[in-house]
């Protein structure tokens, strides 16, 4: 997936990604769609894109993070993930539950 607007250095960030998902086992469109959504979040954050999320621009950068959320994780997801998940489910009074409330409405 990589794109004409980005650098070398976000081609070779995506390649390198992409290559040690497919090493760990993850099959290579699933790899492909990680790197680029990687490398996507990172352009945002440091002002490469056009547009950008909030989620995007507020949240720590992929490599500090280190899979902390990446739904097994200790931490698992955060609120705002989690909430936003309820949206696209259209569960009703998500806005007043907590995470652990979300997390368990989501689980059905």
């Amino acid at each position: 997936m990589p794109q004409k607007t980005w650098s070398a250095k976000r081609e070779r960030q995506y390649a390198h990604i992409k290559d040690s998902l497919i090493k760990g086992g993850k099959p290579k469109p699933v790899a492909e769609e990680i790197a680029a959504r990687v490398v996507n979040k990172e352009r945002a954050q440091h002002g490469e894109s056009a547009t950008a999320s909030a989620s995007s621009l507020n949240d720590m950068s992929a490599g500090r993070r280190g899979g902390l959320r990446s739904h097994k994780g200790a931490g698992g997801r955060t609120v705002a993930q989690l909430r936003n998940e309820a949206r696209q489910r259209g569960l009703k009074g998500r806005s007043t539950m907590n995470k652990a409330q979300l997390e368990k409405a989501l689980q059905h």
